[in-house]
């Protein structure tokens, strides 16, 4: 028997937070999977290919699984290369997760969306959680429709479906996934290698982001969380912090001055135009008590000393 079936935990995501679920609930409480066999594998682990409802029906029902985080899907920028099966595996994964738990008597699923889903007809400072949806990739096409589904089965069938709304998330633990805010994990790479880094965004372009840190905790801050307290059903708007590539960069120079960073802006560019530059959070404060605990600075600090670490430690 187990607490938690981790979906997609091979991810930049995943692999922190399987690690922070069985630090709280116990090893053997937490089932790891990914489509392939991962490496460095501990505790209990199960290959799934989430596109295969009957195979998570059966790992749910072996483990008894009370509650799922569903983390697989194909991120902003990767999914421009192929926007058709972009939509069908992100969408058919979602279904076979709301479907298995629905019917098989799972808890809670907490489903990742992100401020993919905003496109060019909202506030882009400070943007509120009940902003009009009109996203510009299939990625954020895909999370929006998902947030409409999650609020489907709470009120059609009772399934307690929970959603964060994900900034870019950086953190040291993992290399970049696919996304278009990944340069912000990028580029610490690159200053601790003491390379050059070559920006697919402009210099001044603003985007909210959030470090690995806060993200995990909010997530479990979340899915602890009384039912009565969550109060919104699509998804929470989350942050914490904004900041452009030259602010990031200025950050790492304070303790790297001779870092060097060049600007060659691609697809990407376009996609992050149409992103917020801040989001409003106040009710994620307000329904189950959100706070981040890191700034840019703070958060240049920690990813300089750990990058810095795990590179010493693979020496």
């Amino acid at each position: 028997m187990a607490r938690s079936l981790i979906i997609g935990a091979g991810g930049q995501l995943g692999t922190v937070l399987t690690q922070s679920l069985r630090d709280i609930y116990g090893n053997d409480q937490v089932v790891r999977s990914d489509m392939r066999v991962l490496d460095n594998i501990t505790g209990p682990f199960e290959v799934i290919d989430a596109t295969d409802a009957d195979r998570i029906e059966e790992v749910v029902k072996q483990y008894e699984i009370e509650e799922i985080y569903h983390l697989a899907a194909i991120l902003s920028a990767n999914g421009e290369k192929n926007p058709l099966g972009t939509w069908e595996i992100n969408m058919k994964t979602l279904f076979n997760v709301l479907e298995v738990s629905r019917l098989n008597g799972v808890k809670k699923v907490f489903y990742p969306s992100s401020i993919a889903v905003f496109g060019s007809e909202v506030d882009q400072q400070n943007t509120p959680q009940a902003s009009f949806l009109n996203p510009s990739t299939v990625y954020g096409i895909s999370k929006a429709a998902g947030e409409n589904w999650a609020q489907y089965y709470f009120q059609r069938y009772g399934l307690d479906v929970r959603s964060l709304r994900y900034p870019g998330v950086i953190g040291y633990q993992s290399l970049p996934g696919g996304g278009t805010t990944d340069y912000a994990v990028d580029i610490y790479h690159k200053a601790i290698a003491g390379e050059k880094f070559s920006c697919f965004l402009e210099e001044h372009t603003t985007l909210p982001m959030i470090y690995m840190d806060d993200a995990i905790r909010a997530t479990i801050e979340l899915m602890q969380a009384p039912k009565e307290s969550i109060k919104t059903r699509t998804s929470y708007n989350l942050a914490g912090m904004s900041f452009s590539p030259n602010e990031i960069a200025e950050s790492i120079r304070a303790l790297y001055p001779d870092f060097e960073i060049s600007y060659d802006p691609d697809f990407r560019q376009q996609i992050a135009a149409s992103w917020p530059q801040s989001i409003d959070d106040s009710r994620a404060r307000a329904d189950w008590g959100w706070k981040p605990a890191y700034d840019l600075k703070s958060m240049t600090a920690d990813m300089i000393k750990n990058l810095k670490l795990k590179y010493s430690t693979a020496e």
